[in-house]
């Protein structure tokens, strides 16, 4: 009895380690087990994190109107950005002003600085421009890709932008910019040049041209600046004016403007030969800061085309409808 119990006991002590081993085996099996398995989505969640909502791009800038007519693009001698009414143009209009990067109403101020810092610094200037300025207020020619019994009847002045607009049209052989420019404070601006740039000359458009005139006349020619587009190296230069026979000198640079003692700059730019994209800058200078603002329409180049060899019309107010006029 006693040999049967001792061979079962040492029998026992003898499976001990082999128990042992495979109760050693079962634990590292469930640790690699638990290491493994892991909840489902942790890993989408752990990308999200790392990658937060506000990191998303944000949305393309809007653009504003203007009041230039809405022009399609097309190619022509010399540029490859001409224009052309289709529809009402809004489409192309406003990748146009998107490409340009700029669909401000006021003129595009460039970086300036002062003699201690190489930082910018907001120009001490105010600009107010207007585009559809007729001489005495009567006078003035567009071109349109119009038949005549599609054109409404000649505008005022001050409702010029809106017709145009509507009717695609653009200025005809000639453009006058007003330019108010007033000091931001009780200090003196200097100005002290104004040069133009024209971006683009193309075959003039062939269109009609229509007149808003209809033999007005007036006693006041205000002094300006007359710009020749056609020039290879078109100036700004200052010309007389003339009120009921007397006559208004002309004004150079510089001179200088402040919030009190603003100043009117009447630009006159024609062209015989071209259907010209132009904008102007203006120079200036204030204490130790110094700078240029460009003046354009409302984002855009403004645009001149010749109607030189154009059909002319002419509005017969009795009739009430256009004449050829040439």
């Amino acid at each position: 009895m006693s040999g049967s119990g001792g061979g079962s006991a040492a029998g026992s002590r003898g499976r001990r380690p082999w128990a042992l081993l495979a109760g050693a085996a079962a634990v590292v099996v469930l640790a690699v087990t638990a290491v493994e398995v892991r909840p489902p989505g942790e890993d989408g969640r752990k990308d999200t994190a790392a990658t937060p909502p506000s990191t998303a791009p944000s949305s393309t800038p809007s653009t504003g109107p203007t009041a230039r007519g809405h022009l399609d693009r097309q190619k022509t001698d010399g540029d490859d950005a001409s224009g052309a009414p289709r529809g009402d143009g809004k489409g192309e209009h406003d990748k146009e002003r998107k490409a340009k990067g700029a669909a401000s109403g006021s003129p595009t101020p460039r970086a300036t600085k002062g003699p201690d810092h190489g930082g910018s610094t907001r120009a001490p200037l105010t600009l107010s421009t207007r585009s559809h300025v007729w001489e005495n207020g009567c006078g003035h020619r567009y071109v349109i890709d119009r038949p005549p019994s599609e054109v409404a009847p000649p505008p005022t002045e001050q409702d010029a932008p809106t017709w145009a607009a509507a009717h695609g049209a653009v200025h005809g052989g000639t453009t006058n910019v007003e330019v108010t420019v007033q000091g931001r404070a009780s200090s003196a601006v200097v100005l002290q040049a104004l040069h133009v740039r024209v971006v683009g000359r193309r075959t003039p458009l062939a269109w009609s041209s229509f007149a808003m005139d209809n033999g007005c006349g007036g006693s006041l020619t205000p002094r300006a600046f007359s710009v020749n587009l056609d020039a290879s190296r078109p100036l700004a230069r200052p010309t007389d004016g003339n009120d009921a026979g007397k006559p208004i000198p002309a004004v150079s640079f510089p001179y200088r403007v402040s919030a009190s003692d603003p100043e009117v700059l009447l630009v006159n730019a024609r062209t015989a030969g071209c259907d010209c994209s132009w904008y102007l800058e203006l120079d200036w200078t204030s204490g130790g800061s110094s700078g240029t603002l460009r003046i354009d329409d409302h984002g855009s180049p403004f645009r001149t085309s010749s109607v030189k060899g154009r059909p002319q019309y002419a509005y017969d107010y009795a009739d009430g409808a256009w004449y050829k006029s040439d």
